[in-house]
């Protein structure tokens, strides 16, 4: 049994939802949040990547971080302004892109089923990310920070969606990535009729927000001494959107390396030879069972699938492309053995398409690309239930929720 939690929103007035509406904090440097935040003081930036407020030599994760974050919350509250809900509701957050559209449902998710594994995960989270996460929830005593949940797609649920996507919403914006976020706020016969629909799923999937969602779990033991043993205590909650699986959309995490450590490209490409079928490509995006490689102008399929008869029945993870990829390329031939501190290679989420790769490769900024087919929402929800872990930059979610949009105070 899921629940799905109604609560009091904070969120800007409509006139201001523009110019509040900023990217999720952990897909920007400092650098980038400073630059887009730039010549607008409503920008959410102010208040989750606070540091750009601060001297570019500051320690982002010092003290004085996060209690800028919480005077900046305040600040913004009264400028844009940010209202608060009369009653506690549930919402629809629509994202929609010229070529896909997908509804979810806005409300609070309970951290004790998250403990129980109700609402399961598919990464390892970073200590340092969750501290982070930890003390900023605490600073502004509230989670700013939206959790993309999945969950398998229900026909009732849908038809309540439907039906309420009908209405007037409160909030509708569209980001200068040209992603359309729109906002409904549920009458209350709807918010029944979810609340029970979400009784009848057996579980909800973390999609991206593993760090929030552990640095909400934090909080609320930091929080203890208010949070008590009440079980409706507002710190005993987090704060998501749940897509239906059959509308979420998972974008390949392509990969760079900056050198060959020590191959020619010819070499280079003659041992991948000698462990995949390999031939030239006429395109930069490959199916399953295959990655495409460029370097020296063109692209090279490479059938990693060949190599998944070696796996034999071992974890699902181990047959991903992503997986065979780095094990059977990656840590052989360039002694990448740990992705996620090695320098040498760079991810670049799907969303930035497979030029962006060629021209790293073209400008001399990499020495060789791979792109990747798309992880299955259905292998991620298949993974996640069987309770292993995704290979590290293996999904990229697209598009992204937006944050400041919906505030959920504690």
């Amino acid at each position: 049994m899921a629940v799905i939690r109604p609560f009091r929103a904070l969120r800007p007035v409509p006139a201001a939802a523009s110019a509040v509406a900023a990217v999720p904090y952990d897909v920007v440097s400092t650098d980038e949040a400073r630059a887009l935040a730039a010549g607008n003081p409503l920008s959410f930036l102010h208040v989750s990547r606070a540091e750009i407020d601060l001297s570019p030599h500051a320690d982002p994760y010092g003290d004085d971080v996060y209690r800028l974050a919480a005077t900046n919350l305040e600040t913004l509250t009264q400028a844009a302004p940010l209202v608060i809900e009369d009653r506690s509701s549930l919402y629809l957050y629509r994202l929609r892109t010229a070529d896909h559209e997908q509804t979810g449902l806005a409300g609070c998710f309970s951290l004790d089923e998250y403990d129980r594994q109700v609402i399961k995960r598919h990464e390892h989270t970073r200590r340092d990310k969750e501290n982070d996460r930890t003390r900023h929830t605490v600073a502004v005593r509230a989670q700013t920070g939206i959790v993309y949940l999945a969950y398998r797609a229900r026909n009732d649920i849908d038809i309540i969606v439907d039906r309420a996507i009908r209405a007037e919403p409160c909030l509708d914006v569209v980001a200068s990535d040209a992603v359309r976020h729109t906002i409904w706020c549920l009458d209350e016969t709807d918010q029944t009729a979810v609340t029970m629909a979400f009784k009848q799923l057996p579980a909800l999937y973390i999609a991206d927000g593993h760090h929030r969602v552990a640095g909400a779990a934090r909080a609320r033991e930091k929080m203890a001494a208010t949070v008590g043993d009440d079980p409706e205590a507002e710190a005993r909650f987090f704060l998501g959107v749940a897509f239906p699986d059959n509308q979420t959309r998972i974008l390949p995490y392509n990969r760079t390396v900056d050198n060959l450590a020590g191959l020619t490209p010819d070499t280079f490409i003659d041992a991948v030879a000698a462990r995949f079928p390999l031939q030239r490509a006429n395109t930069a995006i490959p199916p399953k069972g295959t990655v495409a490689m460029y370097l020296n102008g063109c692209w090279h399929a490479v059938d990693v699938a060949a190599a998944s008869t070696t796996i034999g029945s071992g974890p699902r993870t181990a047959r991903l492309d992503v997986s065979l990829l780095q094990d059977q390329v990656l840590a052989p031939l360039l002694g990448i053995t740990d992705v996620r501190a090695d320098p040498r290679i760079t991810f670049v989420g799907g969303a930035r398409g497979t030029a962006a790769l060629e021209r790293m490769v073209d400008l001399g900024t990499a020495a060789v690309a791979f792109s990747l087919a798309p992880v299955t929402t259905e292998e991620l929800l298949a993974i996640s239930d069987a309770g292993d872990i995704m290979p590290p930059k293996s999904t990229w979610f697209d598009p992204k929720l937006r944050d400041g949009l919906l505030i959920h105070r504690l």
